[in-house]
């Protein structure tokens, strides 16, 4: 009995990885549309909207994504249409509801099923490992995302690569506050939409060094920005193909691609190889050996093919970790320089 009232896994740096984003519990209340289109109900899907939309908010201060205090969810997004402020929020037992902003509204609330996890199949997923059956079952509102956009995880993902993710969320934070626009609609304050590409490809170089982001990794950002609008067709590839293309771009590698497409195109198969931690978690929770590296992840992962990142997505919101052993990695600054 006493399993049942097991306290919930704290947030930490690593469930936060996996996707741990708390959100109040809403009122039983629908929506007050206001000025803005009636809310767009999306049947039959019972979801944790923390959980699911999670890993797309990029550190606690995210310019482009907020939680409020009723519940909601807000996010304010760059699409094919132009930029839009989408708010979710679960009502009438939990099935989500959504209303949109902008220039992209209708773009936003058309995707916001697919955003919700709609065409996510989390009964293709069978527990292998004790642990994972146990995260599952506290989880079970977990649905995997799929935005349809991959700049907007890209640029993000980029600024990640090399560096420690306080610097990545504060370059991102930094970026879209100077160089976006600020959110349509009634959003919460200080949100904004990212830049569009081509401003993306005009930031002089001496504000990606303010925004402490090296030579490298901003240099990748324009060369994809350059070329937005092919990268943006890997949301109607296959995962492996979608890779592909994002690969083309030097700098691009399969880190970043797989952190991507996960979330642009709801890969539940595409497994994050080159990280620097996660071999060690994953070979942790699931064999006890902290020294794993990308080779043994994937013999750890192979009984879950098909649904890798679902099981890695539920390792890391378990909480389970190695004991460390080393300080955790200084953060950089190179806007001193």
């Amino acid at each position: 009995m006493a399993g049942r009232f097991r306290p919930p896994t704290p947030t930490t740096r690593t469930t936060f990885r996996g996707g741990h984003t708390p959100v109040p519990p809403p009122p039983n209340a629908p929506l007050d549309p206001g000025s803005a289109p009636e809310p767009d109900p999306v049947p039959g899907l019972h979801l944790d909207l923390g959980l699911t939309l999670g890993p797309l908010r990029r550190g606690p201060a995210d310019p482009t994504f907020r939680v409020t205090p009723d519940g909601s969810v807000w996010r304010a997004s760059r699409t094919p249409e132009g930029p839009g402020t989408i708010r979710l929020a679960a009502v009438r037992d939990g099935v989500p509801a959504a209303e949109a902003w902008g220039p992209g509204a209708t773009w936003l609330l058309d995707n916001a099923p697919a955003l919700l996890g709609a065409e996510d199949d989390p009964a293709a997923f069978v527990p292998r490992h004790k642990l994972v059956l146990a995260s599952l079952r506290r989880r079970p509102g977990l649905r995997l995302t799929r935005t349809g956009l991959v700049l907007e995880s890209l640029i993000p993902t980029i600024l990640e690569q090399k560096v420690t993710a306080t610097e990545a969320y504060a370059s991102w934070r930094q970026l879209v506050r100077t160089f976006g626009e600020p959110a349509p609609g009634p959003a919460p304050e200080g949100m904004y939409v990212m830049p569009d590409a081509r401003s993306w490809t005009r930031i002089p170089s001496w504000e990606w060094h303010r925004a402490n982001v090296d030579g490298k990794r901003s240099a990748t950002i324009v060369r994809a920005a350059r070329v937005a609008a092919r990268l943006e067709e890997a949301v109607l590839m296959d995962p492996p193909a979608a890779r592909r293309r994002l690969e083309l771009i030097p700098g691009i590698g399969p880190w970043t691609s797989a952190e991507t497409i996960q979330r642009s195109n709801g890969a539940p198969d595409e497994v994050t190889t080159g990280d620097l931690h996660l071999p060690g978690i994953v070979g942790w929770a699931l064999a006890g050996d902290r020294a794993a590296d990308d080779e043994a992840m994937l013999d750890l992962l192979a009984p879950y093919a098909g649904q890798r990142h679902r099981a890695v997505r539920l390792i890391l919101l378990s909480g389970r970790v190695p004991p460390r052993r080393a300080p955790r990695m200084a953060p950089g600054d190179i806007t001193r320089i």
